[in-house]
């Protein structure tokens, strides 16, 4: 892998946990080679990602939208940063710039991005695993949710074989290797009614 792409909040959340997991994941992508994409801030997780990677001797790319510059305070020291229109096409940008991707926790627009990118998957439109850091459980609730979408039939259980959960980033890169991308979504097995 060249890159990955981090979705993460551009806040610090309540638990230390959370900006402390930020960092180390920038760190240990630095110390692996692998380049960080992420949201381009330098405050809240963004921000402690993109320091975690640059203090390591990382590539940091960051990708943002040009209303937000001032309200995230771009970060100024990352190699490359791509300064787009719009939040749509900053997402596009992220997964387009990454291979794999990793969602740390975060707020709504993490969320979002983070099943974006999920769906977008399950259509086939890449083929990437899909890391969830689960630091202090942050996502354990949203895991509950998932088992929930395939028990009432609204998730077929394979599109969680594009999905893995780890505590750290080293416990996610050594799952991404194991990585098969999962069947292109059809609707040909659904009963019409």
């Amino acid at each position: 892998m060249k890159n990955i792409t981090v979705f993460c909040g551009a806040r610090t959340g309540n638990d230390p946990i959370y900006i402390k997991s930020a960092y180390e994941l920038g760190a240990h992508l630095a110390k692996s080679g692998i380049g960080v994409v992420y949201g381009g801030g330098a405050v809240g997780l963004m921000g402690a990602v993109a320091d975690g990677a640059l203090d390591n001797g990382g590539q940091v790319t960051g990708v943002i939208p040009r209303f937000l510059v001032n309200r995230e305070m771009a970060h100024q020291k990352v190699q490359h940063m791509e300064i787009v229109q719009t939040m749509h096409k900053r997402k596009e940008l992220m997964e387009e710039l990454g291979d794999a991707v990793i969602s740390l926790p975060g707020g709504a627009g993490t969320l979002e991005e983070f099943f974006e990118v999920f769906t977008w998957g399950q259509i086939g439109l890449h083929e990437k695993p899909i890391g969830l850091l689960n630091a202090g459980g942050f996502y354990d609730e949203l895991l509950r949710l998932f088992g929930k979408l395939i028990d009432e039939g609204f998730l077929h259980e394979k599109y969680m074989d594009q999905l893995f959960t780890g505590q750290s980033g080293s416990e996610l890169l050594r799952k991404f290797k194991g990585f098969t991308p999962v069947e292109v979504r059809t609707y040909d097995d659904i009963k019409r009614r």
